[in-house]
């Protein structure tokens, strides 16, 4: 029995990862893209970084739910459509059942009750600090699975969360608006008389929450990691964790139902820990959801079965070269600047990888991005100024400061010159060559071949 059973481990292995380079064609293909792709989504969570991520957005949650709703609460208090705070946060909530109903009664009481113009300036500045720390943090944890190690500048950073802010939830309880009157229209009404067309309304109808929660996920996963996020790529996610999430809503509905004991063990507090775990489940839903649209959109992260490239020094001092090379070439011809992306994808290397090193070269001032979103790489000087060794010393020297650098280290002083000598051979081989006549060269061997 051991054996069979290790017989069939082994299969499955070898159709998961035995042809790593290409994935095959058809259906076998499409399902053999999945299995990987869950295989990653579980080997992460198994890792732990999604969980804790989890857990500590639900922390944020608790202590900015209430400010949030505050802000959100004048804003919408300004358009009349305040009123509609409640029922989104019940729809929120139904899974908590009656227990749902109180802890939402016992928010928006919190929330009427919160007065502006008592808390003053510093208690204004800590209201709106704890809701830009829960956005700020729901950025991190999507630039972690998106592999993104900058974040967004800080007058971005500040326009992008004050649109969330400020306009998301007019533009949420409007569209909800919208369809609730649309739907009581007396042309829908009719509609819904006329068979099988009121068969197809009613099923649109019951189909609609579904709809929504998938747009706005789909809208989350576009918006909030700092990189481009495809629409294809951010659907496929959305639908994973929209039908996730009302699954999982509906068995955890079973849980309270049956969770009297949890009551007659913690009391009050049963409340607070159903809603905890609802929060955790729903944070989760929706970190899985953007973990699988990062790994559809970057199939690239399915050739491993490990979730990060590790590369020797070597490796990331050729990928430096060549990033260099490119940009220079694009650059040297007038043709259109490399961004990172559309570079990765021409050298066949994982973006993650690619952008560290694209990151590593511009802080040695060898390359600038411009101002376009995504950015596209420029060199940083003329390209007869930029040598070679400098490139190689740049990636040879990264993020040193970061780390145990060579003053924290007993010296020897025959060791010291040993590496100064590998040094200074290593700068007088290479004899002041620039990257421009690496690029003449390179010019030259083709016009000769």
């Amino acid at each position: 029995m051991e054996g069979r059973l290790q017989e069939i481990r082994d299969q499955c292995q070898a159709l998961l990862w035995g042809g790593e380079r290409a994935l095959p064609g058809g259906l076998k293909g499409g399902a053999v893209c999945a299995l990987r792709i869950g295989y990653a989504v579980f080997r992460d969570l198994a890792a732990g970084q999604l969980t804790l991520r989890a857990m500590s957005l639900v922390y944020t949650t608790l202590l900015s739910l209430v400010p949030l709703l505050a802000v959100s609460f004048s804003v919408l208090k300004g358009f009349g459509v305040h009123n509609q705070v409640e029922p989104m946060l019940l729809n929120l909530l139904t899974p908590l059942g009656e227990k749902g109903v109180e802890i939402s009664q016992t928010i928006i009481g919190f929330v009427e009750n919160m007065r502006v113009g008592v808390l003053g300036a510093v208690g204004m500045a800590l209201l709106l600090y704890t809701v830009i720390s829960l956005i700020q943090k729901i950025e991190r944890a999507f630039n972690f699975i998106w592999r993104v190690d900058k974040a967004r500048p800080f007058a971005q950073r500040f326009s992008d969360y004050l649109s969330v802010i400020l306009i998301g939830p007019v533009l949420v309880f409007s569209a909800l608006g919208a369809t609730a009157s649309v739907m009581s229209t007396s042309v829908v009404q009719s509609l819904v008389a006329i068979q099988p067309l009121g068969y197809l309304v009613n099923f649109g109808a019951k189909m609609l929450p579904y709809l929504l929660v998938i747009a706005a996920f789909s809208f989350v996963y576009c918006f909030v990691p700092n990189t481009r996020v495809r629409l294809g790529s951010a659907l496929v996610g959305a639908i994973v964790a929209g039908v996730l999430w009302q699954s999982v809503g509906w068995g955890f509905a079973s849980f309270v139902v049956s969770s009297a004991s949890y009551t007659a063990i913690y009391s009050g507090f049963a409340i607070l820990i159903l809603f905890m775990i609802w929060l955790y489940l729903a944070w989760l839903i929706l970190l899985i959801g953007a973990t699988i649209a990062f790994y559809h959109q970057h199939g690239e992260y399915l050739i491993s079965r490990q979730r990060e490239f590790r590369l020797s020094p070597r490796q990331r001092e050729q990928l430096a070269l060549l990033a260099m090379y490119h940009v220079g070439t694009q650059h040297l011809n007038g043709g259109t600047p490399w961004t990172a992306e559309a570079l990765a994808a021409h050298l066949r290397v994982p973006l993650g990888s690619l952008q560290r090193a694209l990151n590593t070269l511009e802080e040695g001032g060898l390359l600038s991005p411009d101002h376009a979103q995504p950015p596209a790489y420029l060199p940083a000087r003329a390209l007869e100024r930029i040598p070679i060794h400098a490139i190689l010393e740049t990636m040879h020297r990264a993020e040193e400061k970061g780390l145990l650098g060579p003053w924290q280290v007993r010296r020897e002083p025959a060791v010291d010159q040993v590496l100064e000598e590998a040094e200074n051979a290593a700068s007088r081989r290479l004899d002041g060559r620039s990257l421009r006549a690496l690029l003449e060269d390179a010019g030259t061997e083709a016009s000769d071949s």
